[in-house]
């Protein structure tokens, strides 16, 4: 087939890049759904439900209206991005075992306090930004888009992301032992402290990095790995790469849709995975009897 120039720019410039973008965000949210699903032991679990998001956001909106970690230069986002996305997920689980064992109540109460506060911080950041500029930026991050798609943007986001997942498939038995429980995982062998440093690092530098590429993207994290688990079972040597694969094919069409669905106007793709998430993580609340994959809590 012949192309003219015009036609390959499009395709090659603009189209792939999104695509492979779309893929690699998706892939990511997945992987980082089924890591913090394992780190608290609750299949509600998700960086944008908990509030990490949010703490991403609040990072990269500091690092876009007033230029904070700029000694980091062209890492600058994803740095500020990361740090928020730490010390909000830091303090929500701090929160969440206040007074006890933390719940499943407890953690999504911490989250949603959490997340209300970083979010009450990010519109201030917002409100104080001294040019309409820096607002329009803020507003991409926190809609959440793959319109930002370029080549140059693709490098670090796909080696995150893919030694995150290698990572965690290294550690796929201590998954599985977590889902027991920390006790149950320590008379396995499984240094619980290190591990859930570990899936803490891991977490906020996966949705540090997303969330500086493509902004605020919520329930991918959560429907994907419920939706495999209910296929695969819950062993993670399966529910990884699986859980990568479906978000990567759910955020290219989510986003077909979203191009098409009020053309020539783009919406947001996080309005569309809100639309989907919202009434699937009400209808996974109501279902007392899951718990990944096996019997209810």
């Amino acid at each position: 087939m012949d192309w003219s120039k015009g036609e390959q720019t499009i395709i090659w410039d603009i189209r792939f890049p999104r695509v492979l973008l779309g893929a690699i965000v998706g892939a990511g949210l997945s992987v980082v759904g089924v890591a913090i699903q394992s780190l608290v032991r609750n299949s509600l679990a998700d960086p944008y439900v908990l509030g990490v998001s949010s703490g991403a956001s609040v990072g990269a909106t500091s690092v876009i209206i007033f230029g904070a970690f700029s000694m980091y230069g062209q890492y600058a986002l994803s740095f500020g991005a990361f740090t928020g996305s730490l010390v909000s997920i830091i303090l929500i689980f701090t929160l969440s075992r206040i007074g006890g064992q933390n719940s499943t109540v407890r953690l999504l109460m911490a989250g949603i306090a959490i997340s209300a506060i970083l979010s009450a911080i990010t519109s201030l950041l917002v409100f104080s930004a001294p040019n309409e500029h820096g607002i329009g930026t803020v507003l991409f991050w926190l809609s959440g888009s793959l319109a930002g798609g370029k080549w140059e943007y693709l490098t670090i986001p796909t080696l995150i992301v893919v030694i995150c997942l290698i990572i965690l498939m290294a550690q796929y038995r201590s998954l599985n032992a977590m889902l027991m429980g920390e006790e149950s995982a320590g008379t396995l062998g499984v240094n619980t402290v290190q591990f859930r440093k570990l899936l803490l690092v891991i977490t906020a530098l996966l949705t540090g990095v997303i969330v500086s590429i493509a902004g605020s993207i919520g329930f991918v994290g959560l429907m994907m790995p419920h939706i495999v688990r209910v296929m695969v079972g819950s062993d993670h040597r399966r529910v990884l790469p699986v859980s990568a694969l479906f978000g990567a094919i759910f955020l290219i069409w989510v986003d077909v849709v979203a191009r098409l669905a009020f053309a020539p106007e783009e919406l947001p793709i996080g309005i569309l995975t809100a639309l989907c998430g919202g009434p699937f993580f009400i209808w996974l609340m109501l279902r007392s009897s899951y718990s990944f994959g096996g019997s209810g809590r």
